[in-house]
């Protein structure tokens, strides 16, 4: 009778009530930070993994359809129709459809972005991953430049939002001492898909199955992930931080308590005792845009801000150039898909190896060691001549993107609150969108100018940049709480 009564007069004073939910949601937290990292935690992140795993492959395909897309003349002037227009800011070609690529990326992750904070991270997850997916099957039967480019900005829009909140979602589901590990297991399986389509590629795009060109192929296979939501849906819970924030504290009780019984069936054995919440929870915020502008989230939406546009310098200007740099080292179309596809072999090694630090070495620490080391071996890249020196060195700046993939997309997930966490991603997310077209704006003008040695010191400049903005403003957030970093 006393705690239906205690309940009955939070619920007349809205922040008694408030306080109490706040302080359920504390516990909740504290419980799956305590849950230890078994098989199926790790199966859970899996399914995730797989369907990021078909937003990889619909993002990478891009440089590795290049040269069959060419062929097919889809990038005429007569072809592009209203997109040639783009012509006026130096955006020709094939460019354009990177330029569409980027364009919808950046009005997902910045229109969208925050869609996963009112409607939940699964429901989000899985529409996002069919959206693109049905527009990517559109792209496959385009016979225009500018059926292709705009089928391709609409596809765009559901990526830019799946690349947001799969970044969230596994950050809320994750405990503390593990979310390394899981991003970097996320990201081994993500990254399949590059030497997938790579290889897709050089085994298609010069031919043409049953007649049909062999871009189209590769493309259509990036379809599948429609098919493969449905078992992921099945098998993936909602966030329990999020629907304890909407005051859903029954239904985050029952997803907590399903990943505690499976733990604890993982383990044969009961789980310790959670950690007791030392502090009353801080106030909620407003849930607003307007929060990730006031302190002290101001200064992380800047720092990451800054982060995103260079990274993507850095990450993008290499691995969807490759094969165009490759050629512009004297390497024709054949063969410089078939180096590309050696080192796109790599991609999944190179978060597989960060699994070995990815919860012992301080996160914003990994990001500057991997970006020092795309911009060394990248320069060298550069300079490099010879098969062997050519894959080494191309090998090399993968594994180092790829290292600071993974480091960045758990970073930025755990320096703002599960409220606002999937629109703060979203924006800072969405300078990288932006970077991503201007980077090839000038990647190609410097390549037609001074070659691949002046790309690559481009490159590096952004890499210097990235280091400065982590190293001196960024927050240490290894082993700590979400609720404890955020706020």
């Amino acid at each position: 009778m006393a705690q239906a009564g205690t309940t009955a007069g939070h619920r007349d004073d809205p922040a008694a009530h408030a306080a109490s939910q706040a302080l359920a949601a504390a516990g909740l937290a504290a419980r799956l930070d305590r849950l230890p990292a078994t098989r199926s935690l790790w199966a859970t992140v899996g399914l995730l993994s797989l369907g990021a795993l078909f937003e990889y492959y619909d993002l990478f395909y891009t440089a590795y359809v290049a040269p069959g897309m060419a062929k097919a003349g889809l990038f005429t002037p007569a072809s592009l129709g209203p997109f040639d227009a783009l012509a006026g800011i130096g955006v020709t070609g094939f460019g354009t459809f990177v330029f569409a690529t980027f364009a919808g990326l950046w009005v997902g992750t910045t229109a969208f972005g925050g869609v996963a904070d009112r409607y939940g991270r699964r429901v989000v997850f899985t529409w996002s991953l069919v959206w693109y997916s049905l527009a990517t099957l559109a792209l496959a039967v385009q016979t225009s430049g500018f059926g292709v480019d705009l089928a391709r900005f609409v596809a765009g829009i559901g990526l830019g939002v799946e690349l947001v909140t799969v970044d969230t979602y596994i950050a809320e589901i994750v405990p503390a001492g593990v979310r390394g590990r899981a991003y970097a297991l996320n990201q081994v399986v993500t990254f399949l898909a590059v030497p997938i389509v790579a290889l897709l590629a050089w085994l298609l795009v010069p031919t043409a199955p049953l007649g049909v060109d062999g871009w189209r192929w590769v493309v259509l296979v990036g379809t599948l992930g429609a098919v493969a939501v449905w078992f992921i849906r099945r098998g993936v819970p909602e966030s329990p931080r999020w629907l304890a924030r909407q005051g859903r504290l029954d239904a985050a009780e029952r997803v907590v308590r399903a990943f505690e019984r499976r733990a604890e069936h993982d383990l044969g054995r009961a789980l310790p005792a959670p950690a007791a919440v030392a502090t009353a929870p801080a106030p909620e915020g407003r849930a607003s845009f307007a929060e990730i502008w006031s302190p002290p989230y101001r200064a992380r939406t800047v720092m990451m801000s800054v982060f995103q546009f260079c990274q993507t310098i850095g990450f993008y200007g290499f691995a969807a150039w490759v094969p165009t740099l490759l050629i512009a080292k004297g390497i024709d179309v054949t063969k410089s898909l078939q180096y590309s596809f050696t080192i796109a072999v790599v991609n999944p090694f190179g978060p597989l190896l960060g699994m070995l630090v990815a919860d012992r070495m301080e996160r914003k620490w990994q990001i500057c060691a991997a970006a020092v080391a795309a911009a060394c071996f990248g320069l060298l890249f550069g300079q490099a001549g010879g098969f062997w020196p050519v894959i080494l060195l191309g090998v090399l700046v993968t594994l180092s993107n790829n290292w600071m993939s993974f480091a960045f997309h758990g970073y930025q997930a755990e320096l703002f609150p599960t409220r606002v966490r999937a629109r703060a991603v979203g924006f800072t997310y969405s300078w990288s969108r932006l970077s991503g077209a201007f980077a090839g704006l000038v990647i190609s003008a410097l390549l037609a100018r001074e070659g691949v040695g002046a790309v690559f010191a481009f490159i590096a400049g952004a890499m210097a940049i990235v280091v400065l903005a982590i190293g001196v403003w960024g927050p240490r957030t290894l082993d700590r709480p979400l609720e404890e970093i955020s706020g």
